[in-house]
């Protein structure tokens, strides 16, 4: 089984300061299981990173720092999966069901697990709230 890594949890494995960095980092440990990071997940990320700088939370050199280490970490410890045109369409009814409190960016996660079999390893509560309702299995919460 692999899990699709969401950007709570990238940020729980590399922000120091994150909420979620002990749990992220006992659960990367434990698990032996196949880590994806699609190329969505990463742009995510990289904004996140990119707004803690600005809100003064990191420096710049500590986000070029969790930048350097990100890259060479999904290089090696992780599996890449590309967004496919058949994500966003997914996530798009997804959104538009209505009976769902989800935005765009959770939607196309949680797209792109269920089309590669995935779980997903999230600490947004309503992205693994729908994430359940969608038939898709949530590895943390």
């Amino acid at each position: 089984m692999s899990i699709c890594l969401d950007t709570s949890f990238l940020t729980g494995l590399f922000v120091e300061a994150d909420a979620f960095t002990e749990n992220a980092r006992a659960l990367f440990v434990e698990i032996d299981e196949d880590f994806i990071v699609s190329d969505f997940a990463v742009a995510e990320f990289a904004s996140a990173i990119a707004r803690l700088t600005r809100t003064g939370r990191l420096t710049r050199e500590e986000a070029r720092e969790i930048f350097s280490g990100f890259d060479s970490w999904r290089a090696r410890s992780a599996e890449a999966e590309s967004v496919d045109a058949s994500d966003i369409r997914t996530a798009t009814a997804v959104v538009r069901r209505l009976d769902l409190n989800i935005r765009a960016p959770d939607a196309i996660n949680l797209a792109i697990a269920r089309r590669i079999g995935s779980s997903i390893a999230t600490y947004d509560r309503g992205m693994a709230a729908n994430a359940r309702i969608l038939g898709i299995a949530v590895a943390v919460t």
